[in-house]
């Protein structure tokens, strides 16, 4: 979700504004998504290295998400997604994490979309977690193998993504599902988060249709 703050910036407005915006953004690009069949779509909200920004836009961010997840969930309830969250909670405030919590427990059992919300996620940090536990439970490193590993991250419920839409005119992965991404297509944008239509969503979703994943393998001769 790149641009928020330079989006709030372009029109003299503070960069929280950017932010409310970039979360209204959000239900209407999830309805572009379901038309296309997508099943799983992950946002990354808030990563582990934002603690690092200005202590207001941290507070405002904790807020604007705090009641945004409050006020969505019932909504995206009704129209049966499946809310998960990615990432940590330790170091949330009681009032966002019991708003994480409730939003997954009502939509626990919805058969729709799955909205993967990363928020103080890191790829890194992910990584090192799923070591963590696995030395915890005693496996041997025979034991370890992909299958097993992806099993201990965050993501052990969908499959790696297929597209990753990286919006604000930035190249870098950003510490993004690292593990997941070996495989996955990008598609770069210029266009601000806040500013992402769901014509150029779908365009996204049309141009991944013309790539050829070979997965490090020959193309298969056509025929």
């Amino acid at each position: 979700m790149d641009g928020n703050g330079r989006w709030a910036q372009q029109r003299d407005l503070p960069r929280l504004e950017g932010h409310r915006a970039g979360v209204e953004r959000i239900q209407i690009l999830l309805e572009t998504l379901t038309s296309y069949g997508v099943k799983f779509a992950t946002i990354y909200a808030f990563s582990t290295e934002n603690w690092g920004r200005p202590q207001n836009e941290v507070d405002g961010l904790m807020s604007i998400f705090s009641d945004a997840i409050d006020v969505q969930t019932r909504q995206l309830h009704e129209r049966n997604v499946r809310i998960v969250h990615l990432g940590k909670t330790s170091n949330m405030d009681p009032e966002l994490r019991g708003a994480i919590e409730r939003a997954q427990l009502l939509t626990q059992d919805n058969t729709g979309i799955t909205l993967n919300v990363a928020f103080d996620y890191g790829g890194r940090d992910e990584i090192l977690r799923a070591v963590r536990r696995i030395v915890r439970d005693g496996l041997s490193p025979e034991q370890v193998d992909e299958t097993t590993f992806c099993r201990y991250l965050f993501t052990a419920h969908c499959p790696d993504p297929d597209l990753i839409i990286r919006t604000g005119g930035e190249q870098r992965i950003s510490n993004f599902l690292l593990w997941q991404s070996a495989y996955s297509e990008f598609y770069h944008t210029c266009t601000l988060w806040p500013d992402l239509e769901p014509a150029e969503l779908e365009q996204a979703l049309e141009t991944y249709r013309t790539r050829q994943r070979r997965y490090g393998k020959v193309a298969e001769p056509e025929t």
